[in-house]
């Protein structure tokens, strides 16, 4: 069973039951209430007096501890039964609602969760949001404080994000590349070793996210699908589509790969063409997908395509010249 290879520091609390009585298929993510480091989260369990326990905490810097053994169960959840087959996880938070985390700490914690699952047999992580489910692990295998006891604990912030979270363990197990520590992706507002911009992706995965802004916090607007993509700026381990649509997360080389910059600064793909749109009032999104905005309509007519991108709604989405947005190449035909 083991440990993970990710902590930083250890202070094994005395509260706890050793071994569990169940294999560990569960996650539970909680949060501590307090911009706490990892040693300040041990500290919180050291005394028998806490009656409180976890397995892994982790502080307001992305550092990982241990405070008790996977083997072990820690009191963490206010249910025997969860804790003996979950390993629970305390993550620095606001002490306010929604009990935000910040970047750092998602990131290990996404990292954590990847780790866990890979050395557990954890072949996927899955969330529905569904207390009648707690214990049916082929259907859901996370579970929240809150479904045990008069708290809100993890809190909004978390709560509402542990589908995206799953999904991005989800992604690094597909990867597999669980088990290390993600890049820091600080906006450092350099271009670091990636090409001149702009340059071009191959998107490896079909389910990319891509985000309002370069980092895990920003929202998920969409995913961008498998293909080729123009970044036009760099913040960190980020890059900005050239469409607009967000930013997707280029520090790992199993979702992009990296190519050479783009000639002249002209689009990547198909050169220029020209489509007649076949259908009335045609949507004009603000991106490659149905998950952007319609801006606007344009009528049946032809129109010069000037990249082309895959996202989700469309086998193919294509940018107008006039700068307007992107069309679903559906509903148009090369002329």
């Amino acid at each position: 069973m083991g440990n993970s290879p990710l902590i930083s520091y250890t202070k094994i609390s005395p509260n706890r039951n050793s071994p569990r009585n169940h294999a560990i298929d569960t996650i539970t993510v909680h949060c501590v209430v307090g911009q706490l480091s990892a040693e300040e989260i041990c500290g919180c369990f050291e005394s028998p007096e806490a009656r409180a326990s976890c397995n892994y905490g982790i502080g307001t810097d992305g550092r990982i501890c241990l405070c008790v053994e996977e083997g072990d169960r820690s009191w963490c959840s206010s249910n025997s039964a969860n804790d003996n087959r979950a390993i629970t996880i305390e993550c620095a938070s606001d002490k306010e609602e929604p009990y935000a985390i910040n970047r750092k700490v998602y990131d290990s914690l996404v990292r954590l969760c990847a780790d866990i699952c890979k050395r557990n047999g954890i072949k996927k992580l899955l969330w529905r949001g569904d207390k009648s489910l707690v214990g049916q692990v082929d259907k859901q295998n996370m579970t929240v404080h809150r479904w045990f006891a008069s708290k809100s604990c993890p809190g909004d912030y978390i709560y509402s994000r542990l589908g995206q979270m799953a999904d991005e363990v989800n992604q690094f197990l597909r990867s597999g590349d669980a088990g290390k520590l993600p890049d820091s992706g600080e906006s450092s507002g350099k271009n670091g070793s990636y090409p001149t911009m702009p340059f071009m992706v191959d998107v490896l995965v079909g389910d990319l996210n891509y985000r309002s802004k370069p980092s895990m916090d920003g929202d998920v607007l969409g995913a961008t699908g498998k293909g080729q993509f123009t970044i036009t700026e760099v913040s960190g381990s980020w890059g900005k589509l050239k469409s607009g649509a967000g930013w997707i997360f280029l520090g790992n080389a199993a979702y992009c790969r990296i190519g050479g910059t783009v000639p002249n600064g002209q689009p990547g793909g198909a050169a220029p063409y020209q489509v007649k749109v076949t259908v009335k009032n045609l949507n004009v999104r603000k991106g490659p997908g149905t998950a952007t905005p319609a801006i606007q309509n344009c009528p049946a007519g032809v129109y010069t395509i000037v990249e082309e991108a895959n996202g989700v709604g469309a086998k193919k989405w294509g940018k107008l010249k006039s700068g307007a947005g992107w069309i679903s190449l559906d509903y148009a035909v090369k002329v």
